[in-house]
């Protein structure tokens, strides 16, 4: 039996997994050790899910995290052997190698990532071979939840939308000017609550300038990410909240620019199952 994670900036996605096939799943807050300690971390597994599990004794755990880079892997690892009996492998890697695993098994493609972050690579069926940087929102992650939720307060907020959409979008979510500055400057995990608020784009998507709004957004992920890959000779598969919701912009921006789209899901974590299936035709 095995324990699989996606973690992301707002959510973590675990499933145990037992002969290939999916026993149990449970969503947990997400956890980023670039931003939280070991500590915070314990907690929410111990707090969170540990109680829905049957058993905390697994063969293997794989762990694909946000902010799991190589300098963090002994951190998180090291979480996980304190709560856990394991008597096999504690995997742990970035999202993007779990993403990238869970689109395409053991072939080649551009894997992006588009939630409340956005990353993307250039998988070769074994390792990420080419990665850019997402750099964050404040000076990257193009397309993500948390920049689609920036640019729309920024035009909300300076009068770039009209005074109707402006009306509607602070009464749905009862904000003020100053509340909303509180929330991104001075409160913690502004990118979450950046993303909170980009739904209101895809309930309003008819309306040309929130419809200009995201399709430009998602050129730029693809011209400033995708394209430095090898995009003429491969396609550019997707995986996360934003990219499943707005599927149909984003074809629409790909076309635009020249790139190809292959698989558009949700969670990688049903190819992540395949991927660690006992079948050898898998492993």
């Amino acid at each position: 039996m095995i324990l699989i994670a996606d973690s992301g900036s707002t959510k973590t996605h675990w499933s145990v997994v037992d002969r290939g096939q999916m026993v149990r799943q449970v969503f947990t807050k997400g956890m980023n050790p670039y931003f939280q300690t070991g500590e915070d971390m314990a907690a929410e597994i111990t707090d969170a899910l540990v109680p829905e599990l049957d058993t905390t004794a697994f063969d293997e755990i794989h762990f694909f995290g946000a902010g799991c880079l190589p300098e963090k892997v002994p951190l998180v690892r090291g979480v996980l052997s304190a709560i856990f009996q394991v008597s096999g492998e504690i995997e742990v890697d970035t999202d993007m190698l779990g993403a990238a695993k869970g689109l395409c098994l053991h072939n080649p493609g551009i894997v992006c990532i588009m939630g409340t972050g956005s990353n993307s690579c250039f998988y070769d069926g074994k390792k990420i071979v080419s990665n850019v940087s997402p750099l964050g929102f404040i000076l990257g992650d193009e397309g993500s939840g948390a920049v689609l939720g920036k640019l729309l307060i920024g035009d909300i907020l300076k009068n770039q939308m009209g005074a109707t959409l402006k009306e509607k979008f602070l009464k749905q979510y009862d904000l003020t000017q100053a509340e909303i500055i509180e929330r991104v400057y001075r409160r913690p995990f502004p990118n979450r609550f950046l993303a909170s608020i980009s739904p209101f784009l895809a309930g309003n998507i008819g309306e040309p300038k929130i419809y200009g709004l995201v399709l430009n957004a998602f050129k730029a992920f693809l011209t400033r990410n995708v394209m430095q890959y090898d995009y003429k000779n491969n396609k550019a598969h997707f995986i996360g909240s934003v990219a499943f919701h707005y599927k149909d912009v984003l074809k629409a921006a790909a076309k635009e620019v020249g790139v190809e789209t292959g698989t558009i899901i949700q969670s990688p974590m049903e190819g992540l199952q395949t991927y660690y299936s006992p079948d050898p035709t898998h492993r």
